[in-house]
């Protein structure tokens, strides 16, 4: 059986951008509450989903402390600059941080509250000050393997 190796950094790039639009992160339950409130709150949950999805946290989470103990846990540290594929942390506003993506280019992909998906936009998000950048070792490395997979 021959055996494909997946880059991790491509396609955790591919995957964050593909998301724009998506309504896959915007509901989630327990029992008949929709905590992500319909997508309104969903920027924890699509943060963690990605990072997640490609091993690089060991599981989701729907708030924003949750998925930043996780990273923490899992090796991510504080940068100065943003990087392609950073995370962002943005600063608390009516009571809650945001996160999300950088992409290069003063762009990133976070949860947008109003449309209720991941959307682009700038850097700078809705004028919040960002708090704090996060990167991984991980993704240094464009050799490194996101999954290595067996074909029949």
């Amino acid at each position: 059986m021959p055996q494909i190796s997946l880059p991790l950094k491509k396609n955790y790039l591919k995957l964050i951008e593909n998301s724009v639009g998506s309504k896959m992160f915007r509901d989630c339950f327990d029992k008949n509450k929709n905590l992500t409130e319909s997508g309104r709150l969903s920027c924890a949950f699509f943060v963690s989903s990605v990072l997640y999805l490609c091993g690089l946290i060991p599981k989701v989470h729907l708030s924003v402390k949750g998925v930043l103990k996780d990273m923490k846990k899992a090796g991510w540290f504080e940068i100065k600059h943003l990087k392609k594929g950073s995370v962002i942390l943005w600063e608390k506003r009516e009571g809650h941080y945001h996160l999300g993506f950088y992409i290069g280019n003063k762009k990133a992909i976070s949860n947008s509250s109003k449309k209720k998906t991941p959307i682009v936009h700038h850097f700078i998000y809705q004028g919040r000050k960002i708090e704090k950048i996060f990167w991984h070792k991980k993704l240094n490395n464009s050799s490194n393997i996101l999954n290595t997979i067996k074909e029949p």
